[in-house]
Protein backbone atom coordinates (compact mmCIF):
# COMPACT_ATOMS: atom_id res chain seq x y z
CA UNK A 1 0.00 0.00 0.00
CA UNK A 2 1.14 3.65 -0.86
CA UNK A 3 0.41 6.52 1.63
CA UNK A 4 -0.59 8.71 -1.40
CA UNK A 5 -3.69 6.15 -2.06
CA UNK A 6 -5.04 5.48 0.84
CA UNK A 7 -7.44 3.14 1.10
CA UNK A 8 -9.92 0.99 3.88
CA UNK A 9 -8.78 -1.69 6.07
CA UNK A 10 -11.18 -4.05 7.48
CA UNK A 11 -11.27 -7.23 8.72
CA UNK A 12 -7.44 -7.27 7.83
CA UNK A 13 -8.01 -6.59 3.65
CA UNK A 14 -6.90 -3.30 2.03
CA UNK A 15 -10.24 -2.14 0.41
CA UNK A 16 -11.14 0.46 -1.78
CA UNK A 17 -14.49 2.20 -0.90
CA UNK A 18 -17.59 0.44 -1.49
CA UNK A 19 -18.93 2.90 -4.22
CA UNK A 20 -15.57 3.19 -5.60
CA UNK A 21 -15.70 7.02 -4.68
CA UNK A 22 -12.35 8.80 -3.69
CA UNK A 23 -11.51 11.79 -1.90
CA UNK A 24 -8.55 14.11 -2.60
CA UNK A 25 -5.85 14.81 0.09
CA UNK A 26 -4.66 18.64 -0.68
CA UNK A 27 -1.48 19.87 0.94
CA UNK A 28 -2.36 23.33 2.70
CA UNK A 29 0.99 25.04 1.87
CA UNK A 30 0.52 25.62 -1.77
CA UNK A 31 -2.96 23.77 -2.43
CA UNK A 32 -1.60 20.97 -4.37
CA UNK A 33 -2.66 17.59 -4.35
CA UNK A 34 -0.41 14.91 -2.29
CA UNK A 35 -2.69 11.98 -2.92
CA UNK A 36 -6.42 10.22 -2.79
CA UNK A 37 -7.97 8.15 0.05
CA UNK A 38 -11.31 6.06 0.04
CA UNK A 39 -14.30 8.11 0.71
CA UNK A 40 -16.26 5.57 2.04
CA UNK A 41 -20.07 5.16 3.15
CA UNK A 42 -21.92 3.60 6.00
CA UNK A 43 -22.19 0.58 4.08
CA UNK A 44 -18.52 0.37 4.51
CA UNK A 45 -18.69 1.44 8.23
CA UNK A 46 -20.87 -1.58 8.72
CA UNK A 47 -18.51 -3.84 7.54
CA UNK A 48 -15.60 -2.81 9.63
CA UNK A 49 -18.03 -3.17 13.06
CA UNK A 50 -19.11 -6.43 11.86
CA UNK A 51 -15.56 -7.47 11.55
CA UNK A 52 -14.67 -5.92 14.80
CA UNK A 53 -17.41 -7.18 16.32
CA UNK A 54 -16.29 -10.61 15.40
CA UNK A 55 -12.84 -10.03 16.47
CA UNK A 56 -14.04 -9.56 20.00
CA UNK A 57 -16.38 -12.43 20.15
CA UNK A 58 -12.88 -14.48 19.92
CA UNK A 59 -10.86 -14.69 22.67
CA UNK A 60 -7.19 -14.37 21.18
CA UNK A 61 -7.38 -10.38 21.49
CA UNK A 62 -9.45 -9.47 24.13
CA UNK A 63 -8.11 -12.34 26.70
CA UNK A 64 -4.26 -12.36 25.54
CA UNK A 65 -2.73 -9.43 27.25
CA UNK A 66 1.06 -10.59 26.53
CA UNK A 67 -0.05 -11.11 23.09
CA UNK A 68 -1.40 -7.65 23.11
CA UNK A 69 1.49 -6.36 24.49
CA UNK A 70 3.57 -7.23 21.79
CA UNK A 71 1.90 -6.29 18.99
CA UNK A 72 2.01 -2.80 20.64
CA UNK A 73 5.88 -3.23 21.08
CA UNK A 74 6.59 -4.18 17.69
CA UNK A 75 3.68 -1.44 16.47
CA UNK A 76 5.97 1.37 17.87
CA UNK A 77 9.34 -0.09 16.61
CA UNK A 78 7.91 -0.08 13.09
CA UNK A 79 6.83 3.55 13.47
CA UNK A 80 10.50 4.42 15.21
CA UNK A 81 12.45 3.15 12.22
CA UNK A 82 10.51 5.44 9.83
CA UNK A 83 9.65 8.42 12.27
CA UNK A 84 11.21 11.01 9.86
CA UNK A 85 9.47 9.62 6.65
CA UNK A 86 6.10 9.78 8.83
CA UNK A 87 6.94 13.30 10.46
CA UNK A 88 7.30 14.85 6.37
CA UNK A 89 4.49 13.29 5.15
CA UNK A 90 2.52 14.69 8.33
CA UNK A 91 3.88 18.19 7.54
CA UNK A 92 2.28 17.46 4.03
CA UNK A 93 -0.83 16.20 5.00
CA UNK A 94 -1.39 19.00 8.34
CA UNK A 95 0.65 21.77 7.15
CA UNK A 96 2.12 22.11 10.50
CA UNK A 97 6.22 22.94 10.78
CA UNK A 98 8.57 20.16 10.69
CA UNK A 99 10.12 20.14 14.26
CA UNK A 100 6.44 20.01 15.62
CA UNK A 101 5.74 16.76 13.36
CA UNK A 102 8.65 14.73 14.43
CA UNK A 103 7.90 16.25 18.34
CA UNK A 104 4.41 14.38 17.59
CA UNK A 105 5.53 11.39 16.25
CA UNK A 106 7.98 10.85 18.82
CA UNK A 107 5.56 11.40 21.28
CA UNK A 108 2.84 9.26 20.01
CA UNK A 109 5.35 5.90 20.31
CA UNK A 110 6.56 6.98 23.48
CA UNK A 111 2.81 6.26 24.09
CA UNK A 112 2.12 3.26 22.44
CA UNK A 113 4.82 1.77 24.37
CA UNK A 114 3.54 3.27 27.84
CA UNK A 115 0.00 1.18 27.25
CA UNK A 116 2.16 -1.85 26.16
CA UNK A 117 3.62 -1.39 29.53
CA UNK A 118 0.50 -1.26 31.14
CA UNK A 119 -1.25 -4.15 28.99
CA UNK A 120 -0.11 -7.09 31.41
CA UNK A 121 -1.37 -4.73 34.98
CA UNK A 122 -5.03 -4.51 34.47
CA UNK A 123 -5.95 -5.35 38.23
CA UNK A 124 -8.82 -6.11 39.97
CA UNK A 125 -9.23 -7.00 43.46
CA UNK A 126 -11.35 -9.68 45.91
CA UNK A 127 -12.56 -9.26 49.00
CA UNK A 128 -14.47 -11.75 51.95
CA UNK A 129 -17.75 -9.94 52.64
CA UNK A 130 -18.67 -12.47 55.06
CA UNK A 131 -17.01 -15.72 56.22
CA UNK A 132 -17.28 -18.02 53.51
CA UNK A 133 -18.55 -15.36 50.69
CA UNK A 134 -16.11 -13.70 48.13
CA UNK A 135 -16.61 -10.47 45.82
CA UNK A 136 -14.13 -10.09 43.22
CA UNK A 137 -14.02 -7.32 41.05
CA UNK A 138 -12.74 -7.49 37.57
CA UNK A 139 -11.36 -5.16 35.08
CA UNK A 140 -12.95 -6.31 31.62
CA UNK A 141 -12.31 -4.84 27.84
CA UNK A 142 -15.65 -2.92 26.71
CA UNK A 143 -15.82 -3.99 23.40
CA UNK A 144 -15.89 -2.51 20.47
CA UNK A 145 -14.17 1.02 19.97
CA UNK A 146 -14.97 3.67 17.48
CA UNK A 147 -12.60 6.65 17.49
CA UNK A 148 -13.17 9.74 15.96
CA UNK A 149 -9.69 11.42 14.95
CA UNK A 150 -9.13 14.58 14.04
CA UNK A 151 -6.88 16.93 11.79
CA UNK A 152 -4.78 18.93 14.25
CA UNK A 153 -2.66 16.65 15.93
CA UNK A 154 -3.33 13.73 13.83
CA UNK A 155 -0.65 10.87 14.83
CA UNK A 156 -0.34 11.35 18.94
CA UNK A 157 -4.54 11.70 19.08
CA UNK A 158 -5.12 8.27 17.29
CA UNK A 159 -2.85 7.01 19.60
CA UNK A 160 -3.50 8.39 22.91
CA UNK A 161 -7.06 6.86 22.22
CA UNK A 162 -6.19 3.84 20.26
CA UNK A 163 -3.47 2.23 22.78
CA UNK A 164 -5.12 2.55 25.64
CA UNK A 165 -8.33 0.87 23.57
CA UNK A 166 -5.85 -1.95 22.63
CA UNK A 167 -4.11 -2.16 25.80
CA UNK A 168 -7.75 -3.08 27.50
CA UNK A 169 -8.54 -5.56 25.02
CA UNK A 170 -10.86 -3.57 23.41
CA UNK A 171 -11.03 -3.94 19.31
CA UNK A 172 -11.25 -0.82 17.29
CA UNK A 173 -12.63 1.35 13.91
CA UNK A 174 -10.78 4.34 13.00
CA UNK A 175 -12.64 7.11 11.60
CA UNK A 176 -9.54 9.98 10.63
CA UNK A 177 -10.40 13.23 9.33
CA UNK A 178 -10.25 13.73 5.84
CA UNK A 179 -7.76 16.40 5.61
CA UNK A 180 -5.61 14.31 7.13
CA UNK A 181 -6.39 10.69 5.79
CA UNK A 182 -3.01 9.58 4.40
CA UNK A 183 -0.78 10.31 7.75
CA UNK A 184 -3.51 8.03 9.62
CA UNK A 185 -3.67 5.19 6.70
CA UNK A 186 0.42 4.99 6.97
CA UNK A 187 0.06 4.52 10.97
CA UNK A 188 -2.44 1.83 10.70
CA UNK A 189 -0.48 0.13 8.44
CA UNK A 190 2.40 0.10 10.31
CA UNK A 191 0.60 -1.80 12.81
CA UNK A 192 -1.35 -3.76 9.96
CA UNK A 193 1.85 -5.34 9.36
CA UNK A 194 2.88 -6.30 12.80
CA UNK A 195 2.97 -10.17 13.57
CA UNK A 196 0.48 -11.36 16.01
CA UNK A 197 -2.27 -8.84 14.86
CA UNK A 198 -5.79 -11.23 14.22
CA UNK A 199 -7.40 -10.08 11.55
CA UNK A 200 -10.25 -7.34 12.23
CA UNK A 201 -8.84 -6.07 15.41
CA UNK A 202 -7.58 -2.72 14.15
CA UNK A 203 -10.02 -1.18 11.48
CA UNK A 204 -9.94 2.25 9.06
CA UNK A 205 -12.41 3.42 7.69
CA UNK A 206 -12.16 7.36 5.78
CA UNK A 207 -14.81 9.72 4.32
CA UNK A 208 -14.81 12.81 3.05
CA UNK A 209 -18.79 13.54 4.27
CA UNK A 210 -19.85 11.99 8.23
CA UNK A 211 -22.11 9.05 7.08
CA UNK A 212 -19.40 6.88 9.16
CA UNK A 213 -18.68 8.92 12.08
CA UNK A 214 -22.89 8.97 12.57
CA UNK A 215 -22.74 5.23 12.08
CA UNK A 216 -20.15 4.65 15.31
CA UNK A 217 -22.39 7.39 17.16
CA UNK A 218 -25.33 5.82 16.55
CA UNK A 219 -24.52 2.13 16.21
CA UNK A 220 -25.62 -0.18 19.17
CA UNK A 221 -22.49 -2.18 17.70
CA UNK A 222 -19.78 0.58 19.50
CA UNK A 223 -19.69 -0.18 22.64
CA UNK A 224 -17.35 3.40 23.37
CA UNK A 225 -17.17 6.47 21.53
CA UNK A 226 -13.86 8.12 21.64
CA UNK A 227 -13.46 11.93 19.98
CA UNK A 228 -11.29 14.77 19.99
CA UNK A 229 -13.20 17.92 18.29
CA UNK A 230 -15.40 20.67 18.98
CA UNK A 231 -17.91 21.68 21.41
CA UNK A 232 -20.74 21.52 18.99
CA UNK A 233 -19.61 18.05 17.53
CA UNK A 234 -19.32 16.60 20.89
CA UNK A 235 -22.84 17.45 21.99
CA UNK A 236 -24.24 16.00 18.79
CA UNK A 237 -22.33 13.01 19.61
CA UNK A 238 -23.92 12.61 23.04
CA UNK A 239 -27.24 13.15 21.45
CA UNK A 240 -26.45 10.35 18.48
CA UNK A 241 -25.01 7.77 20.98
CA UNK A 242 -27.32 8.72 23.99
CA UNK A 243 -30.13 5.51 22.80
CA UNK A 244 -27.75 2.94 22.72
CA UNK A 245 -25.78 4.00 26.22
CA UNK A 246 -22.58 3.64 25.02
CA UNK A 247 -19.60 4.91 26.93
CA UNK A 248 -18.09 8.47 26.08
CA UNK A 249 -14.72 9.48 25.64
CA UNK A 250 -14.71 13.18 24.63
CA UNK A 251 -12.18 16.00 24.69
CA UNK A 252 -13.55 19.18 23.57
CA UNK A 253 -13.19 22.68 23.07
CA UNK A 254 -10.66 24.99 25.15
CA UNK A 255 -9.87 28.64 25.52
CA UNK A 256 -6.88 28.62 27.78
CA UNK A 257 -5.77 31.45 29.65
CA UNK A 258 -2.42 32.41 31.15
CA UNK A 259 -2.56 33.79 34.62
CA UNK A 260 1.39 35.97 34.84
CA UNK A 261 1.76 37.58 38.20
CA UNK A 262 3.93 40.39 39.13
CA UNK A 263 7.20 38.48 40.28
CA UNK A 264 7.08 36.89 36.69
CA UNK A 265 10.49 37.19 34.02
CA UNK A 266 8.33 39.08 31.79
CA UNK A 267 11.15 38.75 28.89
CA UNK A 268 11.28 35.09 29.22
CA UNK A 269 7.44 34.23 29.68
CA UNK A 270 6.69 36.29 26.74
CA UNK A 271 8.15 34.47 24.19
CA UNK A 272 7.24 30.75 25.76
CA UNK A 273 3.50 31.91 25.60
CA UNK A 274 3.72 33.25 21.74
CA UNK A 275 5.13 29.58 21.29
CA UNK A 276 2.49 28.41 23.17
CA UNK A 277 -0.18 30.57 21.79
CA UNK A 278 0.84 29.44 17.77
CA UNK A 279 1.87 25.76 17.94
CA UNK A 280 0.36 23.75 15.33
CA UNK A 281 -0.79 27.73 13.84
CA UNK A 282 -2.72 27.72 16.64
CA UNK A 283 -4.50 25.16 16.24
CA UNK A 284 -4.69 22.85 19.18
CA UNK A 285 -6.94 22.86 22.00
CA UNK A 286 -4.67 23.63 25.15
CA UNK A 287 -3.01 26.51 22.98
CA UNK A 288 -2.78 29.58 24.76
CA UNK A 289 -5.56 32.44 23.79
CA UNK A 290 -6.07 34.59 26.89
CA UNK A 291 -3.03 35.97 28.81
CA UNK A 292 -4.02 37.82 32.02
CA UNK A 293 -1.51 40.11 33.46
CA UNK A 294 -0.60 42.24 36.70
CA UNK A 295 -1.09 45.45 36.27
CA UNK A 296 2.64 46.20 37.61
CA UNK A 297 3.99 44.85 34.44
CA UNK A 298 0.90 44.80 31.84
CA UNK A 299 2.86 47.42 29.77
CA UNK A 300 5.63 45.99 30.05
CA UNK A 301 4.32 42.22 28.64
CA UNK A 302 2.00 44.01 25.60
CA UNK A 303 4.93 45.26 24.30
CA UNK A 304 7.26 41.69 25.11
CA UNK A 305 4.72 39.73 23.39
CA UNK A 306 3.76 41.71 21.10
CA UNK A 307 7.77 41.46 19.99
CA UNK A 308 7.40 37.49 19.97
CA UNK A 309 4.67 37.18 17.67
CA UNK A 310 6.32 39.44 15.27
CA UNK A 311 9.33 37.46 15.61
CA UNK A 312 8.26 34.03 14.68
CA UNK A 313 8.32 32.90 10.96
CA UNK A 314 5.40 32.12 9.15
CA UNK A 315 6.18 29.86 6.38
CA UNK A 316 5.41 26.37 4.81
CA UNK A 317 6.23 23.65 7.14
CA UNK A 318 9.57 21.97 5.78
CA UNK A 319 10.74 25.79 5.04
CA UNK A 320 14.28 26.33 7.30
CA UNK A 321 13.41 28.57 10.38
CA UNK A 322 9.36 28.01 9.53
CA UNK A 323 7.67 28.55 13.48
CA UNK A 324 4.13 29.11 12.24
CA UNK A 325 2.95 27.01 8.98
CA UNK A 326 -0.31 27.10 7.40
CA UNK A 327 -3.75 26.23 8.86
CA UNK A 328 -5.32 23.15 7.95
CA UNK A 329 -7.19 24.64 4.38
CA UNK A 330 -8.26 27.08 2.72
CA UNK A 331 -11.62 27.00 4.24
CA UNK A 332 -10.45 27.30 7.57
CA UNK A 333 -8.30 29.89 7.15
CA UNK A 334 -11.36 32.08 5.68
CA UNK A 335 -13.04 31.66 8.90
CA UNK A 336 -9.99 31.95 11.28
CA UNK A 337 -9.04 35.48 9.33
CA UNK A 338 -13.20 36.81 9.35
CA UNK A 339 -12.91 36.18 13.42
CA UNK A 340 -9.64 37.90 13.88
CA UNK A 341 -10.94 41.03 11.58
CA UNK A 342 -13.76 40.93 13.83
CA UNK A 343 -11.88 40.79 17.11
CA UNK A 344 -9.44 43.82 15.71
CA UNK A 345 -12.33 45.73 14.89
CA UNK A 346 -14.33 45.25 18.20
CA UNK A 347 -11.38 45.03 20.92
CA UNK A 348 -9.93 48.12 22.75
CA UNK A 349 -6.63 47.80 21.30
CA UNK A 350 -4.80 46.25 18.62
CA UNK A 351 -1.20 45.20 19.30
CA UNK A 352 -0.28 43.07 16.48
CA UNK A 353 -2.73 43.09 13.41
CA UNK A 354 -3.01 39.54 12.14
CA UNK A 355 -5.13 37.66 9.21
CA UNK A 356 -4.40 36.32 5.79
CA UNK A 357 -1.04 36.59 4.81
CA UNK A 358 -0.43 37.61 1.26
CA UNK A 359 2.42 37.55 -1.04
CA UNK A 360 4.55 34.23 -1.47
CA UNK A 361 1.87 32.76 1.17
CA UNK A 362 -1.34 33.55 -0.55
CA UNK A 363 -1.29 30.32 -2.70
CA UNK A 364 -1.85 28.51 1.08
CA UNK A 365 -3.92 28.53 4.32
CA UNK A 366 -1.83 30.97 6.17
CA UNK A 367 -2.50 33.13 8.76
CA UNK A 368 -0.51 35.59 10.59
CA UNK A 369 -1.05 35.84 14.52
CA UNK A 370 -2.97 38.75 16.10
CA UNK A 371 -2.61 39.89 19.30
CA UNK A 372 -5.49 42.60 20.94
CA UNK A 373 -6.16 43.94 24.74
CA UNK A 374 -9.57 43.80 25.94
CA UNK A 375 -11.08 44.06 29.41
CA UNK A 376 -14.59 42.70 29.12
CA UNK A 377 -14.43 39.01 29.35
CA UNK A 378 -17.74 38.89 27.92
CA UNK A 379 -16.80 39.85 24.71
CA UNK A 380 -17.70 37.19 22.03
CA UNK A 381 -13.44 36.59 20.92
CA UNK A 382 -13.17 35.82 24.69
CA UNK A 383 -15.81 33.37 25.42
CA UNK A 384 -15.68 31.59 21.73
CA UNK A 385 -12.84 29.32 20.85
CA UNK A 386 -11.12 30.76 17.64
CA UNK A 387 -8.99 27.69 16.17
CA UNK A 388 -5.96 29.66 14.85
CA UNK A 389 -3.53 32.09 16.48
CA UNK A 390 -5.42 35.01 18.16
CA UNK A 391 -4.75 35.83 21.45
CA UNK A 392 -5.88 38.39 23.98
CA UNK A 393 -4.19 40.08 26.55
CA UNK A 394 -6.33 41.28 29.85
CA UNK A 395 -5.30 43.21 33.13
CA UNK A 396 -5.62 42.00 36.71
CA UNK A 397 -4.76 43.39 40.06
CA UNK A 398 -5.27 40.92 42.36
CA UNK A 399 -5.04 36.58 42.66
CA UNK A 400 -8.93 37.00 43.29
CA UNK A 401 -9.31 38.91 40.25
CA UNK A 402 -6.64 37.03 37.65
CA UNK A 403 -9.12 34.08 39.28
CA UNK A 404 -11.98 35.42 38.16
CA UNK A 405 -11.45 36.64 34.95
CA UNK A 406 -9.71 33.04 33.63
CA UNK A 407 -12.89 31.19 35.26
CA UNK A 408 -15.22 33.25 33.01
CA UNK A 409 -15.54 30.68 30.51
CA UNK A 410 -17.51 27.68 29.55
CA UNK A 411 -14.73 25.81 28.79
CA UNK A 412 -11.83 24.23 31.17
CA UNK A 413 -9.40 22.00 29.58
CA UNK A 414 -6.35 23.24 30.61
CA UNK A 415 -4.37 26.84 31.92
CA UNK A 416 -0.66 28.01 32.98
CA UNK A 417 0.00 30.24 35.99
CA UNK A 418 3.31 31.87 35.74
CA UNK A 419 5.18 32.94 39.02
CA UNK A 420 8.25 32.50 41.69
CA UNK A 421 6.08 32.27 44.14
CA UNK A 422 6.21 28.71 44.78
CA UNK A 423 2.70 28.78 47.20
CA UNK A 424 1.12 31.65 45.07
CA UNK A 425 1.04 29.30 42.05
CA UNK A 426 -0.39 25.94 43.60
CA UNK A 427 -2.97 28.28 45.30
CA UNK A 428 -3.94 29.48 42.21
CA UNK A 429 -3.63 26.19 40.33
CA UNK A 430 -6.29 24.63 42.89
CA UNK A 431 -8.67 27.59 42.52
CA UNK A 432 -8.96 27.51 38.55
CA UNK A 433 -11.63 25.27 36.91
CA UNK A 434 -9.02 23.85 34.56
CA UNK A 435 -8.58 20.08 34.16
CA UNK A 436 -4.82 20.80 33.45
CA UNK A 437 -2.92 23.77 34.71
CA UNK A 438 0.57 24.17 34.40
CA UNK A 439 3.22 26.27 36.20
CA UNK A 440 5.80 28.47 35.10
CA UNK A 441 5.51 26.32 31.14
CA UNK A 442 2.42 25.41 28.88
CA UNK A 443 1.66 22.94 26.52
CA UNK A 444 3.14 20.43 28.01
CA UNK A 445 1.39 16.63 27.55
CA UNK A 446 2.84 13.42 27.74
CA UNK A 447 2.01 9.73 28.04
CA UNK A 448 1.64 9.45 32.13
CA UNK A 449 -0.29 12.03 32.85
CA UNK A 450 -4.38 12.43 32.08
CA UNK A 451 -5.74 15.34 30.46
CA UNK A 452 -9.53 16.33 30.00
CA UNK A 453 -11.75 19.29 30.57
CA UNK A 454 -13.59 20.30 32.99
CA UNK A 455 -17.28 22.05 31.99
CA UNK A 456 -17.69 22.01 28.16
CA UNK A 457 -14.50 21.00 27.81
CA UNK A 458 -15.49 17.35 27.71
CA UNK A 459 -15.99 13.84 29.74
CA UNK A 460 -13.12 11.42 30.52
CA UNK A 461 -9.77 11.61 30.95
CA UNK A 462 -6.86 10.71 28.03
CA UNK A 463 -3.44 9.67 28.86
CA UNK A 464 -2.43 8.04 32.03
CA UNK A 465 -3.58 5.32 33.74
CA UNK A 466 -7.27 6.67 33.91
CA UNK A 467 -7.69 6.38 30.16
CA UNK A 468 -7.86 2.41 30.64
CA UNK A 469 -11.40 3.27 32.75
CA UNK A 470 -13.12 4.79 29.37
CA UNK A 471 -12.36 1.32 27.22
CA UNK A 472 -12.77 -1.09 30.43
CA UNK A 473 -16.07 -2.10 32.23
CA UNK A 474 -15.85 -3.45 36.05
CA UNK A 475 -17.64 -7.00 36.71
CA UNK A 476 -18.28 -8.27 40.12
CA UNK A 477 -18.41 -11.54 40.64
CA UNK A 478 -19.91 -13.01 44.02
CA UNK A 479 -19.74 -16.56 45.20
CA UNK A 480 -20.71 -17.85 48.75
CA UNK A 481 -17.87 -21.13 48.94
CA UNK A 482 -18.95 -21.61 52.68
CA UNK A 483 -16.49 -22.41 55.22
CA UNK A 484 -14.17 -25.54 55.97
CA UNK A 485 -15.36 -27.85 58.40
CA UNK A 486 -14.57 -28.46 61.79
CA UNK A 487 -12.97 -31.79 62.63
Amino acid sequence: MKTVQALNLIAGEWREASSGAWGISINPSNGEVLGRYADSSQVDGEAALEAARAAFERPEWSRDPRRRQMVMLRWADRLDTRKTELAHLLTLDNGKVLAQSLGEITSAISEIRYYAGLTRYMPGHVFEVEPGVFSSILKEPAGVAGIIVPWNAPVVLLVRSMAPALAAGCTVVVKPAPQTALITAALIEALHDCESLPAGVVNLVSEAGHDVAALLAQSSQVDVISFTGSNETGQRIMAAAAPSMKKLSLELGGKSSCLVFDDADVDRVAPAIAAAATVISGQQCTAARRVLVHGSCYARMKQALSAALLALPVGPGLERGAMIGPLIDEQAARCVAAQIDAAMEQAQEVLVRGGRAGGVLQGGAFVRPALVAHQDTSAAFIQEEVFGPLLVIERFEDEAEAVARANHSEFGLAASVWTHDGARGLRIARALKNGTVWINDHNKLFAEAETGGYKKSGLGRLHGYDALIDFQETKHIYQNVGLLSQI
